[in-house]
């Protein structure tokens, strides 16, 4: 199933259970399906300015340099 970035993002981070980095993040969006590199040029920069936004928002959590997690539900 083919996603932007934030929502793959999210589903990634949901999945996971745990913080990941960012690498790892795109890794697994990308293995998943979540993202298509033919489809979403520049695929780093999407998945960091998603990450970026995301946690500005309050919508994902970031837990050190370049780690992130699913914000917990209230």
């Amino acid at each position: 199933m083919r996603m932007d970035p934030r929502e793959a993002v999210v589903a990634v981070l949901h999945e996971a259970g745990e913080p990941l980095h960012w690498t790892t993040v795109q890794d697994r969006a990308l293995r998943a399906g979540y993202l298509d590199p033919f489809e979403v040029p520049d695929v780093r920069r999407h998945v960091q300015a998603a990450l970026q936004a995301l946690a500005r928002e309050g919508a994902i959590l970031r837990v050190g340099k370049g780690t992130f997690a699913a914000a917990q539900p209230d």
